[in-house]
């Protein structure tokens, strides 16, 4: 026979139950505080090698004060990356901290000049500063979504050459935007490259103009208030950038330089280590570089940084489409018709979240087309304005595929991202302050 309980049970459970479940809520919102002190520790690393080989070795580690990156959901990455740096406690082995990347050194790999030479690259990463030891894994991926290398150290936080920065001689900055919940928001730095002390008025209106464009478009705009935005005030002695091409190298606060990889447009720094001294001291995490420059071109990598010229007709565009490079790991929609690169091979699915190659489409956007069209064929509706498969994305005419008949990722002309790119960005946003 089944009893009955009495209402006094019933509350007593009730009570119980809500004891239970505010010990769950206050464990989980401890989880940071059991592991981590409010501080950044900095990674320097070295990436080398070459199509064949690579090797990862431990540069310098470095202390910053306090700590801008996610506070929860510590060991999850919501964007799978070409890369991840993994934080276990030295005693239980338990992963405590995460986070994906990609780098430009996986992506020259690519290119056939890593099959002739080997080279290195400077990579940061940061890390919420631990209480007790903990090993350190950094795992690189190649394009077929498998371990290339990797490497383990262990950080013991009392180590006395852990250099700190940080604490004086910060760079300048301007806070613009304060975030509504400063415990649960995304800290992107403007920084200037390429700005002369007396050009620090043109960069705040620059820096003002990128803060426009990416908050005219969606999800941007309505999670507005989810942002915490600074821009610092990096002088150069030169003025511009270098641009190789042309024979013109100039002394800027990043050395950053057009012409990465024999392209003419393409716009990186290669020296992190400095980017991250100008950097050390301000509240910052995603990183958007402004540069000082008439010639057309930028660059995007995810969860390190972007680059963007500022002075060209089409700046508004470019800076908001790196941003979904580097911030949310977007690929890119548009193919070369004189040049094929390899980066997403057939039998692969790319982890980016609106590019397939058909290999595993159903884990895409398969959910958002009004139409049942026949995938794993190229499937275009008869609306060529829906969702649905098209041909040539990821710089490949054919084989590589995008959601939309146009993107904010695929041209500058189109003043959106398409649904598929708008889903990605709100949730990562979401991911990263709810």
């Amino acid at each position: 026979m089944k009893r009955i309980s009495s209402n006094k049970e019933n509350v007593m459970r009730m009570v119980i139950l809500c004891i239970s479940m505010a010990w769950t809520i206050v464990i989980t919102a401890q989880d940071f505080n059991s592991y981590f002190t409010d501080e950044t520790l900095r990674i320097d690393y070295s990436f080398s090698g070459n199509a064949y080989q690579q090797t990862i070795a431990m540069d310098q580690l470095n202390r910053i004060p306090h700590w801008y990156g996610k506070r929860q959901r510590l060991n999850e990455v919501p964007v799978e990356g070409n890369g991840q740096i993994i934080v276990r406690d030295h005693h239980s082995k338990e992963v405590i901290y995460r986070n994906s990347f990609s780098t430009l050194f996986q992506e020259w790999l690519s290119y056939d000049e890593a099959k002739h030479i080997q080279k290195s690259f400077e990579n940061v990463f940061l890390v919420p500063m631990p209480k007790d030891t903990v090993d350190v894994t950094v795992v690189l991926m190649n394009n077929y979504r498998k371990e290339m290398t990797s490497m383990t150290h262990t950080v013991v936080p009392s180590d006395i050459l852990i250099r700190k920065i940080g604490d004086h001689d910060i760079t300048p900055y301007t806070t613009l935007q304060e975030a509504k919940d400063p415990e649960h928001c995304i800290h992107i730095a403007y920084i200037a490259e390429g700005y002369q002390e007396q050009e620090m008025d043109v960069f705040m209106n620059d820096v003002k103009i990128a803060m426009e464009a990416l908050f005219a478009h969606e999800p941007f705009k309505k999670m507005k208030d989810r942002f915490n935005i600074v821009a610092v005030k990096a002088p150069s002695k030169e003025s511009g950038t270098s641009e190789p091409s042309k024979g013109i190298w100039k002394n800027t606060a990043l050395h950053s330089h057009f012409d990465t990889f024999y392209s003419d447009r393409y716009l990186t720094t290669l020296h992190l280590k400095d980017l991250h001294d100008w950097l050390a001291g301000t509240p910052y995490e995603h990183i958007i570089i402004l540069v000082n420059s008439e010639h057309y071109g930028g660059g995007g990598i995810l969860n390190s940084y972007n680059l963007t010229s500022t002075h060209h007709s089409r700046y508004r565009p470019v800076v908001v489409h790196e941003f979904g490079h580097s911030f949310c790991g977007l690929g890119d929609e548009y193919a070369y018709e004189t040049e094929d690169i390899p980066m997403y091979p057939a039998e692969v699915e790319p982890w980016e979240p609106n590019l397939t190659t058909l290999k595993d489409f159903h884990q895409k956007w398969e959910d958002l087309m009004d139409e049942k069209l026949p995938v794993p064929t190229p499937a275009i509706p008869k609306n060529k304005n829906k969702v649905g498969v098209y041909e040539g994305a990821g710089y490949s005419l054919k084989g590589v595929y995008r959601p939309m008949q146009d993107c904010r990722m695929r041209t500058n002309e189109y003043p959106e991202f398409c649904p598929i790119c708008h889903r990605a960005l709100e949730r990562l946003i979401d991911f990263y302050t709810k």
